[in-house]
């Protein structure tokens, strides 16, 4: 589906939290001849216009699907340079984010990271943790499944302590043991590339988010396409589950 840029019409509302799937960095280099390295350089540059423009019309969060669990299936050089951009990424981009009160985040699993890399993470969340602009959320070599499984595990472990009753353990008691506790649940999804689906991303969060999918790969999705989904977020009821007036 391709979302027509027809917010001038309209005043937008921005999502409180909006998630995006980033998709389709080797297609648009396919596309042009060019390695896969260099649709994720490209790829990089769509990150920094979403930020910007997110915290411009006042997203709240912000969660980015950077590398899934999956994607360490890759070729060795193609997840070598992802590691790399997610480097130079971490190193350049701390400077502006702290100036524009951006709180960096990261959920996932860091043991399959490099040391260095997580260092440079646990940096870079110290380093801006008192932002409160935006809360940019980075998904790195991250699951939903896993991510709730591991919910799951905790919970079994603290009933079998004797520190949470089985007839006790409800929705916000899982949500609580989610690496996203105290973030508000996507109210906007954003994958591009044309691709319909999620993807292991935010499976429990997703449950009453509105999908938005565009036609662009993520190198070319611009300011204007963000605002279009905006655009069209605004336009949808959202009743979740129960019947519209």
């Amino acid at each position: 589906m391709k979302v027509a840029p027809n917010h001038a019409q309209t005043t937008l509302i921005p999502p409180v939290h909006v998630a995006i799937i980033m998709d389709g960095n080797g297609r648009w280099a396919k596309a042009r001849g060019l390695p896969r390295v260099a649709g994720h350089r490209s790829g990089a540059e769509a990150v920094r216009r979403v930020i910007r423009c997110a915290g411009k019309i006042g997203v709240r969060y912000l969660t980015l699907y950077s590398f899934s669990s999956e994607n360490w299936k890759r070729p060795a050089d193609e997840v070598g340079d992802l590691m790399g951009l997610l480097r130079r990424y971490l190193r350049s981009e701390i400077a502006e984010l702290a100036a524009n009160g951006v709180r960096l985040r990261v959920i996932g699993d860091r043991t399959h990271l490099s040391p260095d890399i997580v260092d440079l993470i646990e940096n870079c969340e110290r380093q801006t943790a008192g932002n409160q602009r935006l809360d940019l959320i980075l998904a790195l070599s991250y699951g939903g499944r896993a991510e709730i499984t591991n919910a799951a595990r905790h919970i079994a472990e603290e009933v079998a302590a004797g520190k949470l009753r089985p007839e006790d353990v409800d929705e916000a008691v899982v949500s609580a043991r989610l690496e996203t506790a105290d973030i508000p649940d996507p109210d906007l999804l954003i994958r591009t590339s044309g691709e319909q689906r999620i993807s292991n991303f935010l499976l429990w969060q997703l449950a009453y988010s509105e999908f938005v999918f565009v036609d662009q790969y993520w190198p070319d999705f611009s300011e204007e396409d963000f605002l279009a989904a905006v655009d069209e977020f605004n336009r949808r009821e959202r009743r979740y589950g129960a019947t519209g007036v």
